[in-house]
């Protein structure tokens, strides 16, 4: 199976469960920008409860190619995402491993959005030891053979419909399990374990045949 995904901002748990059943990961590069989307947010778990993070960008509208957006780093977001993933996750057991590396992706200050989330996306696959190819679109297509799972819009802030079936852990805050967040809430929680809470089977209807 193909993995079809739009490119995804610290992607979250779901998105890398996808992943571990897809022998490639193809990510759609000749769509247009849409927002309030995954592209440019992503999910932590505050003391206050879930918290969206969100990269502004420049004129970003429906006719802005995704791979030309540019980030608009006049805003002082860089440092508010750092401090409130630092308050988020400070004392998570595995904070320390990971953290300076993903500071340094910040501190590059990656032009576009495409490529500060391409080099987010290869970060973690590295920390998960996921060892699948990444390619892109050749063209956009509205429709794929049956050997591409389209996930494209799918994986949303405002859709339940691709979740999968999530094993809790231990999580910083609250009594309560909050699931599907970003990816850096199991990975600093868990560590080298995070791997084994992504890994579940999909529903029989999403198998192929």
């Amino acid at each position: 199976m193909i993995f079809l995904t739009e490119i995804q901002y610290n992607p979250s748990v779901t998105f890398f469960q996808h992943v571990l059943h897809a022998e490639k990961i193809l990510i759609e590069q000749h769509e247009h920008y849409i927002k309030q989307s995954y592209r440019n947010r992503c999910r932590i778990l505050t003391a206050h409860g879930p918290k969206d993070l969100a990269i502004p960008v420049k004129k970003g509208n429906r006719k802005t190619k995704i791979t030309e957006l540019e980030i608009d780093y006049s805003q002082n977001w860089v440092n508010i995402h750092w401090r409130s993933i630092c308050s988020a996750y400070g004392s998570a057991p595995f904070f320390t491993y990971y953290n300076d590396y993903i500071q340094q992706i910040y501190e590059q200050k990656i032009p576009l959005l495409f490529q500060l989330d391409l080099a987010f996306l290869r970060f973690y696959l590295k920390c998960l030891n996921i060892k699948k190819p990444v390619i892109f679109t050749d063209t956009y297509m509205p429709a794929y053979a049956t050997e591409v799972a389209d996930y494209r819009n799918k994986i949303h802030p405002k859709l339940n419909s691709a979740i999968l079936d999530i094993k809790p852990y231990n999580q910083v805050f609250g009594k309560q399990f909050v699931p599907d967040l970003s990816i850096i809430d199991v990975l600093f929680s868990q560590g080298p374990e995070a791997l084994s809470y992504l890994e579940v089977p999909l529903p029989p209807t999403e198998h192929l045949p």
